[in-house]
Order: structure tokens, then sequence, then C-alpha cells
């Protein structure tokens, strides 16, 4: 077997081809856009490459015939007990030796960059995009999420790799009424006329922005190592969302005019991506357009919910999220809602998901191998603080 490094576009086509190799006769899979990961192995498009490196390989066995592809890359800002690298974008055909060959020659990469661990499958990113292996719920994926066969599972874990921690996903029916204690604690908080909810509005996207990047970076300003966002990048951000957003699923809350509370969320673009072949050209870009006007997305999903500390545990969750389901359930626009993950070493927010009457939809992990076997191994620490703040998809 022979690990060729990716350097031209034919190598790149075929780093994608493998993956529809590996799905072919996999209903469930949805073909993420080619230019969604090829962004990530930019310099110029992706930040990360500012603090680290990152490479990538496709797998051929002794016929020549590509069998599998892994990326594995340095994030010196990624903050850990030890040294620890990251793989990612993993595809293999059902054959232990094959990954091992491709995991062995990773660990040797890391090792030589002064790594001693490594975790995956992972992104050289953020943790909102193709973060964590699936282990349950091997149905069509969220956008920007992982997807793989169960067998990858037997891959990881005979290879050695241990849980470091699972990433439960939260789905419910739109329809569904919320538990009685909610409309309580709404109603405590609307008595209080300095409380307001305000869905988000295209036409005064820079305000809200700016509100988005007051809230969080109050609300997670002691998590992941005190990491803030600035509010240029928010501004892009939510600039790019913008084409997509739907104005009546995300809302703030202010109390006497500052912004203490945002709930985001997005319609499940993979509903629409699945029909695109990977592509997203000018004839792609008119067909989501047309999908988004007369087709029909079932779906919408939960990216981020937070307040500010001053607010926690007053019962502004309760208050947005009433707020909202006044307006999104009879709308009967959506029939489904999930939230993307939440790490299980974040228990008071796992219990505000699955006080709303959630289900947990799916699981996906995140594995861990310490390149020195004899060195204890620990699980991801448990957090203590920010119980109304959800974003476990950020850097530690």
């Amino acid at each position: 077997m022979l690990m060729q490094e990716v350097k031209t576009d034919a190598d790149r086509q075929q780093f994608l081809q493998i993956a529809l190799d590996i799905y072919k006769d996999d209903v469930n899979w949805i073909r993420p856009l080619d230019k969604d990961i090829e962004e990530v192995f930019d310099p110029e498009k992706n930040k990360f490459f500012k603090r680290g490196e990152c490479t990538r390989w496709i797998l051929k066995d002794d016929g020549g015939k590509a069998i599998g592809r892994i990326a594995a890359f340095v994030n010196r800002q990624y903050k850990q007990d030890q040294p620890t690298g990251g793989i990612g974008f993993f595809e293999c055909i059902d054959d232990q030796k094959a990954a091992d060959f491709m995991l062995d020659f990773c660990r040797e990469w890391l090792r030589e960059r002064g790594m001693e661990a490594m975790d995956g499958p992972i992104n050289f990113g953020e943790r909102d995009k193709w973060w964590g292996l699936v282990v349950d719920g091997f149905y069509s994926p969220l956008y920007g999420m992982n997807y793989n066969p169960p067998y990858y599972v037997a891959l990881f874990e005979n290879y050695g790799f241990k849980l470091y921690f699972n990433q439960v996903c939260f789905g419910m029916q739109v329809k569904q009424k919320l538990d009685e204690k909610f409309y309580q604690r709404h109603a405590k908080i609307a008595a209080d006329p300095g409380y307001r909810a305000v869905m988000i509005q295209k036409s005064q996207i820079e305000k809200f922005a700016k509100d988005f990047t007051y809230v969080y970076n109050k609300a997670w300003a002691g998590h992941g190592g005190g990491k803030t966002l600035e509010e240029k990048t928010v501004q892009k951000m939510f600039k790019t969302m913008k084409p997509v957003m739907d104005e009546h699923i995300s809302w703030f809350v202010y109390y006497k005019d500052e912004p203490i509370a945002i709930w985001i969320n997005l319609p499940d673009l993979n509903q629409y991506f699945k029909y695109m072949n990977g592509k997203f050209g000018l004839l792609q870009k008119v067909r989501f357009f047309l999908l988004q006007k007369f087709g029909k997305c079932s779906r919408f999903v939960g990216l981020v919910f937070g307040i500010i500390p001053e607010f926690q545990g007053k019962g502004v969750d309760a208050f947005v999220i009433v707020e909202g389901a006044k307006v999104i359930q009879p709308m009967a626009k959506y029939d489904d809602y999930e939230m993307l993950w939440i790490g299980d070493f974040n228990p008071k927010m796992i219990n505000i998901a699955e006080s709303l009457g959630t289900y947990r939809s799916r699981t996906l992990r995140t594995y861990r191998y310490l390149f020195d076997r004899s060195k204890p191994f620990s699980r991801h620490p448990m957090l203590t603080g920010g119980k109304d703040a959800q974003k476990d998809h950020s850097d530690d």
C-alpha cells in the first residue's frame, strides 16, 4: 500500500471521488459540496493555516487502486493536556489493515511535528463542521455534519482510539407542545416590560450581527480559553448566511434595549444540497433558489443558543423559546427541529435540551489516541459553568 499526497487537480478530484465510491449504495449519504471540502485545504480561505499546517493523502493498494483517504493537521492553538494533532476526512474500505496503514502514517507525521496524541475524526477548523464519527443515528446528515458507515467505529476502536467525548444531537417535532413549566417561566419574564424577544431581520443584518457579537463574547468569555469573536468576522458570517436565513426562526432577547440572549437557527440546507451532486455553480444556484422558493424544507437546525451571565438562571431561555414557538408552530412550515451536537461534557446544556421534550436523534464521537500507550487516558473535562450557553463546537 502507498500513501500519495494530494498535490494536483487530479489528486483533488480523486480525493473527492473516493467518498463517492464508498457511499455509492448508501441512500442516506448526502454528498457535501465540493467547495466546502476544498476550502478546508485552501490556505487562502482557511484561517487555521495561520496557526498550523495540514496535509492530506490518498491510500492506494498494491495495484494502484484508491481505497482510502485521510488528512492530518496541527493547530497550535488547540490547547490540550499534551500537544495534540488531528486527523479527519477519513474514508476507507472495510479493511482494518488499510485503516491502520493510514492511521500509522498520520501518527508518524504528527509525531515528527511534536505531537503526542491525535484526535479524530475532526476538522482543521471549528467544531461546527466535519467533527466526530457517527456511532448512532445513521441517517441523512445535517449540513456540514460528518457521516460514515457503521464499520468505521470498529476501524477506529480496533486501532486503539478511545472515547474522548460523545457529541449528542437532539430532535423534536415542531408541532409538539412544550412542557408546562416553560410557559410558567415565560409568564414571569413576560410580566416585566423590559424584556422583549425579536426575530432577526435581514434588512438590519449589520445591527443583529453586532448584537450577536456582544452576547456571544459575554456568554462564552470563560469558555474555550476566553476565546472571543471580532465583530467584523460576525458581520461577514451573517452576510454569508443572509440568503439562506428564515427570519422567523432566529431570535434575540433584549432587556431595556441591551441584547442579552440569542437563539440562532437555519433551515437544514442539506435538504437542498442533496440535489446538487456536490456542485454549486450557476445552474445549481438557480436550482437552489427555486427549491427555496417552491420546494419544501421540513427540518430546521439549532446552531447557537446563549444568554449573557447576568441573565442566566432567570428563565430567559424559556422566554425566548416560547416566544419563538408562538411564531414557528402556527407557520407549519417545518416538521422537525434538530440541534447541532452538545458535548456530553456539558451536562447543564444536555438537561436544557432534554427539558424541551426532545429525543436523542444521533450521536457522534470524538476519539483520542495517545502515542505513549502507557500514559493514563482522560476524557474531556466536564464543564461546570455557562448553564444557559450552548456552543459546544468551538475550540477548547
